[in-house]
């Protein structure tokens, strides 16, 4: 029975990345729906998630090379899924819960110093609860999150199977 390549796996991983952040620019430029921070941090995992497959998938590594790539790939998809998590938490408390909005993020950039700027993103506020479009009833951080939780699922399945020697 022929298995399937790692490098094929890592591509797929890769490209799935890539049509991810398609479908956020589009989102962006097309429908007009500019990305809260918690979505921004999200994307930088995808990237970072996507860049490392690719990585893989060009390398080709063997042996314990592969299970390296494959578990800073779970890893790239864990911290994106718990943001994920987070941003969806967000969105489902009532109303009176959810936190007052903040600034923007350029203006905490150039105000405050990055390790506070980056607590405050990562910790969302109001504009991150809300809901602007949904996709068969799911919002984009849901389905953000169902996407980190098959990558990773991917990435560790890649990580522990065994590889055929040649």
């Amino acid at each position: 029975m022929q298995t399937l390549s790692p490098r094929l796996v890592y591509l797929g991983l890769a490209l799935t990345a890539l049509l991810a952040m398609l479908f956020a620019a589009y989102l962006e430029h097309q429908l007009g729906l500019h990305p809260c921070p918690l979505c921004m941090s999200q994307r930088v995992f995808v990237v970072l998630g996507g860049l490392l497959a690719l990585l893989a998938a060009v390398h080709n590594p063997r042996g314990p090379g592969r299970r390296v790539y494959g578990a800073l790939c779970v890893l790239a998809a864990a911290l994106g899924a718990a943001i994920a998590g987070r941003h969806v938490w967000l969105q489902h408390l009532p109303p009176e819960q959810v936190p007052a909005c903040g600034p923007s993020l350029e203006y905490m950039l150039e105000t405050l110093p990055f390790s506070e700027t980056l607590n405050m993103v990562l910790m969302g506020d109001g504009n991150c609860a809300e809901t602007h479009w949904t996709l068969l009833g799911f919002s984009i951080p849901e389905q953000t999150l169902m996407l980190f939780i098959a990558v990773a699922i991917v990435s560790l399945w890649q990580t522990l199977r065994s590889y055929p020697t040649r």
